[in-house]
């Protein structure tokens, strides 16, 4: 309270990481409207989820739009900063690498860092040589980063997960100063396909403000759209109804973002026009039929993402009401209208 007050330093961006030590030392949503706050539920539940951990429907919704039950009283969605990975704990090529700690460089015997990761290894832990296994992290991969960029609020990516920098399992290298915790910028020639999609992503974000909302969606249509701001599917395409958020943890969701009901102007007091987009998200370990939403005045869908290839913004039109998404898979469809 008293920073936000300061002359000088409530002019700045206030970021607060909420953990301190000791009882009630977790604080995030608890601090003054104009902070931003490393939102580590976020964390938890965008990792519970693609690793198929059991997780509710309603808590996965409120990560992806911005966490509006931590931040309410706020005025945006900009409150919440949402990170997958951080300076602690596993890098994101590790996440998907290892499902235990492998800290013996650190000389603690082990009991250093946090022994509950959320990650899996995919199937094999640490390095393989198996192509399933080895695809399945980079699809994974891929997965984290689409929910994180396409997610309401602010993202934090953690520097060389875009380049698939890995500490080889170590998830507290605070003391290691050497090749353990440097980043490699050779990884940047031998994952150039990831720093496409990563690059993909961002310039997707940024075209496209209805990614980035300054304001809460309320699911109510906007200057007489017939569309809402937001509407949640099932696969067989209808809308997700109040018993549907009780069933307790869904793997496979579909979400509409309504771009042309985008209720704050431009710094001109212009009106803002984007595109409205369907994100099909599938963490079951099969394929998942969907059928398409039938939107009024919408003529279909092209296909702009899927997490099973590392290509971003290749625009290609879905010919059916009906698609099939990939085992643990993204799906990113615009409406064309």
């Amino acid at each position: 309270d008293l920073i936000q007050q300061d002359p000088v330093v409530s002019g700045i961006k206030l970021i607060a990481e909420p953990w301190d030590i000791g009882e009630g030392g977790y604080q995030v949503g608890n601090f003054p409207p104009m902070w931003s706050e490393w939102n580590g539920r976020y964390r938890d539940t965008v990792r519970d989820y693609w690793r198929g951990e059991p997780a509710t429907i309603a808590e996965f919704a409120y990560r992806f739009t911005g966490s509006s039950d931590l931040y309410a009283g706020d005025s945006s969605p900009g409150s919440s900063v949402n990170f997958v990975t951080a300076h602690d704990g596993f890098t994101l090529a590790a996440l998907v690498s290892f499902n235990e700690k492998h800290n013996d460089a650190n000389l603690e015997d082990g009991r250093d860092g946090e022994s509950h990761n959320r990650s899996w290894n995919c199937g094999a832990e640490g390095p393989t040589d198996d192509p399933a296994v080895d695809e399945l992290r980079r699809r994974q991969t891929r997965n984290m980063l689409t929910t994180l960029l396409l997610s309401q609020g602010v993202p934090m990516l953690l520097a060389g997960d875009e380049i698939g920098r890995t500490q080889q399992g170590n998830n507290n290298a605070y003391c290691q100063d050497n090749e353990l915790s440097w980043v490699d910028w050779s990884l940047v020639d031998q994952n150039s396909d990831l720093v496409d999609f990563v690059a993909g992503l961002c310039r997707l974000r940024k075209e496209h403000p209805v990614f980035r909302r300054r304001r809460w969606f309320t699911g109510r249509s906007v200057r007489g759209d017939e569309v809402g701001d937001i509407a949640w599917y099932r696969p067989d395409g209808s809308t997700m109804q109040d018993a549907d958020w009780d069933t307790g943890f869904a793997k496979a969701l579909g979400v509409l973002l309504n771009g042309r009901s985008l209720p704050d102007p431009d710094p001109r007091g212009r009106a803002v026009h984007d595109g409205t987009f369907l994100v099909l998200f599938n963490a079951h370990h099969g394929a998942t039929r969907w059928t398409l939403p039938d939107l009024p005045g919408a003529s279909g869908y092209d296909r702009l993402l899927d997490t099973r290839a590392p290509v971003v913004g290749a625009r290609r039109p879905v010919r059916t009401s009906r698609l099939v998404a990939a085992p643990r898979s993204v799906v990113l469809l615009e409406v064309r209208w």
